[in-house]
């Protein structure tokens, strides 16, 4: 069995998965307009785009499982991450030829119970 095809992955692409859905019924609860997912192109991806009352928001989802030692999923968006989401908005925006439309970028953290029903979901709005 090679390393890419073991459970692992598997894992945490599903919870992954099960994460951004979290999101997107948190997101409409709270009356934001689902614009796209999983929005990739060379640059990277976005894992949701949606529409915040006329300010076009850029969400990266992370997620946790249980209790974990590697810190909080918000404090694993680092610099890298932060770049490649800017990157790839500017090249949605530009594809989408949106030059005036407010923008926002935030992180939504998931915490997953051991079942991978949803434990916890915080919303950092401007998160960078």
């Amino acid at each position: 069995m090679s390393p890419a095809s073991d459970g692992k992955k598997d894992t945490r692409k599903q919870k992954g998965a099960l994460a951004e859905e979290a999101t997107v019924c948190y997101l409409i609860e709270q009356g934001y307009r689902i614009v796209e997912r999983n929005w990739r192109n060379r640059t990277g991806e976005i894992d949701i785009i949606a529409d915040d009352k006329g300010t076009l928001v850029f969400l990266e989802v992370r997620s946790r499982s249980g209790i974990s030692t590697f810190g909080t999923p918000s404090e694993s968006v680092n610099f890298r991450k932060i770049s490649q989401v800017r990157n790839t908005a500017q090249q949605y925006l530009h594809y989408r030829k949106s030059y005036d439309v407010p923008i926002r970028f935030d992180v939504v953290a998931v915490i997953l119970n051991p079942d991978m029903s949803v434990a916890s979901i915080e919303h950092i709005e401007q998160a960078f």
